[in-house]
Parts: C-alpha cells; sequence; structure tokens
C-alpha cells in the first residue's frame, strides 16, 4: 500500500503509472470504442466489449513477451 500513498514516488513508479495509463487510453479508444460502436442492441455492445478483453489480454501479452525476449537476449546484443 506504499505505492498508493507515497509522498513522493520514484521514477519507477511515475512511468508504470504512465504507460499503464497511456495503455488503458489506447485500448479504449483504438479497441473498445469501436468495438461498442459497431451495435445497436444493449447486449450486443456488451458482449462486443467483453470480447474485447481477449485482444486486450492478446496485446499484454505480446508485450510481455517482448519484455521477456529484451530482458534474455540483452546480454547478447548490448555488451
Amino acid at each position: 500500500m506504499e505505492f498508493l500513498f507515497a509522498a513522493s514516488p520514484s521514477p519507477t513508479q511515475i512511468a508504470l503509472v504512465s504507460a499503464g495509463t497511456v495503455a488503458y487510453i489506447a485500448y479504449v479508444v483504438f479497441i473498445l470504442a469501436p468495438a461498442w460502436g459497431s451495435y445497436g442492441r444493449l447486449w450486443e455492445r456488451m458482449a462486443a466489449g467483453f470480447l474485447s478483453l481477449y485482444i486486450l489480454a492478446a496485446v499484454i501479452g505480446i508485450g510481455v513477451l517482448a519484455g521477456v525476449l529484451v530482458v534474455v537476449s540483452y546480454d547478447r546484443f548490448f555488451e
């Protein structure tokens, strides 16, 4: 809980919160809003919103995989 109530957050905390905020806004603007607007009935909109979570999970998975690859191969390319 110290992270939520820190008087002066570290640069790492600021970077993580900023990246998370940008990613959330991008998800809403580029994935969720078009999926929601493509349908007229409420149940269709809610289903499209729910299914867009799979796209979000795939994008997060790709990002995690890219991060792991950078960490694993960092010494090989940046000695």
